[in-house]
């Protein structure tokens, strides 16, 4: 794949509204977000939010904007997207939320280190803040091949495939 690397400063501000004491930094989640947006071809926009909270915000969250009661791993929330050629240094590529109570509950039911599936939902909901969703087959396989590349990319693991050593060694717990 020859994607174009996202040329200039991007950032990304972490907020932090739940209680998990070994979280990456905001230097860990903006090159996650750049290796996404590089590996898109999409390099407009310069800035997004990450917020990572507890239950009841997520559950909030979703049942205010997705209509649906009940806490979710990652939400995704697009900006305000121009098509002007002129540089932008507050170009917005949205928010995301990401519960942290149903990360580390996954990683564990899933067999993947917190870390690693922290760093797959920011690539997911990055790729949703810019156009791709899995509505169908065809959307979804391309969506998960491309998470999968990143992932890889990044030195984690396949995020689509159960990782054995670990869950044999949740087994005694």
């Amino acid at each position: 794949m020859n994607a174009a690397p996202v040329n200039h400063p991007f950032e990304v501000d972490l907020q932090v509204d739940a209680g998990d004491t070994e979280l990456p930094g905001g230097a860990q989640w903006s090159r996650w977000a750049v290796a996404t947006l590089t590996a898109a071809n999409h390099s407009s926009a310069t800035r997004m939010t990450v917020r990572l909270v507890g239950l009841d915000e997520s559950r909030q969250l979703n049942n205010t904007y997705r209509h649906t009661d009940k806490a979710t791993n990652v939400l995704a929330f697009p900006g305000a997207q121009t098509s002007t050629l002129i540089y932008d240094e507050e170009r917005e590529l949205g928010d995301l939320v990401i519960c942290l109570p149903i990360v580390h509950g996954e990683a564990q039911q899933q067999c993947k280190q917190p870390l690693a599936h922290m760093a797959h939902l920011l690539i997911h909901g990055t790729l949703h803040l810019i156009g791709f969703d899995h509505q169908d087959d065809v959307s979804a396989e391309q969506m998960e091949r491309l998470e999968t590349q990143i992932m890889r990319r990044l030195d984690f693991p396949d995020p689509y495939i159960v990782n054995q050593a670990i869950c044999g060694a949740n087994d005694g717990e």
